[in-house]
């Protein structure tokens, strides 16, 4: 009898902590909040799309290295702040490893707000590219 009040004590406490977990994942989420991917490519020296408009929310952006001939990467920085310190860049749109020739990789999510950024690649020598969130 103590084995099956153990079996559901433990039970119940681990039905309690799952449901406290989804519970905070919920919390941290802002209400309509879908997260959504943004796809840009990247080729020797540039990105093939040189700007973008979107409406803020949260987002991850996958990098694609298309014969870029070096690995490339991304960074997120808002308009107006200096690109080339890395304080001001968004981490969270960093790329989670660096994009080999040939592959995509992405970045953690990212909330954006509205206002101007700007994107480049510094592996990759790119142009620094505007991104607005209306």
């Amino acid at each position: 009898m103590k084995k099956i009040i153990s079996i559901l004590v433990i039970a119940l406490a681990f039905v309690t902590v799952l449901n406290a977990q989804d519970k905070m994942k919920k919390d941290t989420m802002i209400k309509g909040d879908e997260v959504k991917t943004i796809s840009l490519e990247q080729t020797k020296g540039a990105f093939t799309q040189k700007s973008l408009t979107i409406s803020e929310g949260a987002y991850i952006f996958e990098i694609a290295n298309n014969n870029a001939g070096t690995d490339v990467g991304f960074v997120l920085v808002p308009k107006g702040k200096d690109a080339n310190n890395p304080k001001n860049h968004i981490q969270a749109a960093y790329v989670t490893s660096v994009v080999k020739e040939g592959k995509t990789e992405t970045s953690n999510t990212t909330k954006l707000t509205k206002g101007e950024y700007v994107y480049f690649c510094p592996l990759n020598k790119t142009p620094q590219y505007i991104l607005v969130i209306k």
